[in-house]
């Protein structure tokens, strides 16, 4: 597929009006779901997102007013997200933008619920929702194959509104300084991926505070130019290191910063200078960046641990669960806005090194997604 498409489907009582959203809904009932609409703030519904749609998704439901079913079992069934505020994404500023438009989506439906009476379901609630709000029309945006293009004419008379060419976000290639500290493994992923051709980054610089860290060789071996600057705590003032950290970066000049295990807190100066930057944090944050506890899909509440040890740390405190995320650097210390993040559930007796081990391929593929992402939004 090397298009994305735009629909927009035209609100009518007679298609997405109390009767018809009311008869949508009894027809799945009669299958065993339930409908709600989950709290705002409802960690727990996010948390299921995440673990169960890849990561990509609970940053914008996080933003937007939410539809959601269960199945008989308890569980969730399937949500639809709708009226987002404050999404960035390329796509939002042309049909997005017209008068009486409402944006509808991201919508998903656990795959063995998939050919039911819930994704319609759930589709005609969030439309009749625009509608109820006062919206004309409905934009369906970033539709990626022409099963879903379909799926969207037949259960909401929706059309191609506007169309991308998946290429146009790979013309440019955006010159990336990386920040590493340690063995670079998602470093390693970041390689991969442009050398892919999944990522349009331009990698001008691998820059790493540990003389020793295996993520230069990493550079090294991809032919990436790489530089050690390590701080002598016993004879520089951190202010010297900092300015001189900032002045290598400076020199790059570059659109993005990545931070991939880097293990030195960035001074004000540094985040001033550079606010498209974006850190990998071995724990599951919350998406309240206000909130110094988070939530996970079966509920349980854990610290957010924040800080370098965050793994060892949920370990030491018998959490049940770890995870990871992707988020904007602030200057508030792993408090940016969350771009990605995945769940991962500890099992019993597992160490450090094993859940390390199996964070790792969750750690790259919400890498990937957050910086496809901030591609997105350019």
């Amino acid at each position: 597929m090397h298009e994305l498409f735009n629909l927009v489907a035209d609100l009518s009582a007679e298609r997405f009006g109390a009767a018809a959203c009311a008869a949508a809904r009894e027809r799945a009932e009669a299958e065993g779901f339930r409908f709600e609409t989950p709290p705002a703030g409802d960690g727990a519904f996010f948390a299921w997102i995440d673990d169960t749609f890849g990561g990509s998704w609970s940053s914008e439901a996080f933003v937007s007013k939410n539809a959601a079913a269960r199945a008989n079992d308890g569980n969730y069934a399937g949500f639809a997200s709708y009226e987002p505020q404050g999404l960035a994404f390329s796509w939002l500023r042309g049909a997005a933008r017209q008068t009486g438009t409402g944006v509808f989506g991201p919508f998903g439906v656990v795959p063995r619920h998939r050919g039911t009476a819930l994704g319609p379901a759930l589709l005609v609630q969030a439309l009749g929702a625009l509608l109820q709000a006062g919206y004309t029309r409905a934009l369906i945006p970033a539709v990626g194959s022409e099963k879903l293009v379909r799926y969207y004419e037949r259960h909401a008379g929706a059309r191609i509104a506007e169309r991308f060419d998946a290429a146009h976000w790979s013309a440019k290639r955006y010159r990336t300084v990386v920040l590493a500290s340690g063995n670079g493994s998602n470093f390693q992923a970041a390689i991969d991926a442009v050398e892919r051709g999944d990522l349009p980054l331009d990698l001008a610089l691998l820059l790493s505070n540990n003389p020793s860290a295996y993520a230069l060789q990493r550079a090294h071996g991809a032919g990436i130019a790489h530089s050690a600057l390590a701080w002598d705590r016993a004879s520089e003032p951190r202010a010297h290191y900092d300015r001189a950290l900032l002045d290598a970066v400076l020199r790059e000049e570059p659109e993005l910063v990545l931070l991939l295990g880097w293990m030195h807190v960035l001074d004000d100066a540094f985040v001033n200078a550079f606010p498209e930057t974006i850190n990998i944090h071995p724990a599951f944050l919350p998406l309240d960046q206000s909130r110094d506890d988070v939530v996970f899909p079966d509920g349980t509440v854990t610290p957010a641990f924040r800080g370098a040890r965050a793994v060892r740390d949920a370990l030491r405190a018998g959490a049940s669960w770890v995870g990871a995320s992707c988020h904007r650097v602030t200057l508030a210390a792993d408090r940016g806005p969350v771009l990605t993040r995945t769940p991962m559930r500890v099992a019993e007796g597992e160490d450090e090194p094993a859940v390390m081990a199996r964070l790792h391929p969750r750690e790259h593929a919400i890498l990937t997604d957050a910086i496809r992402r901030w591609v997105y939004e350019r």
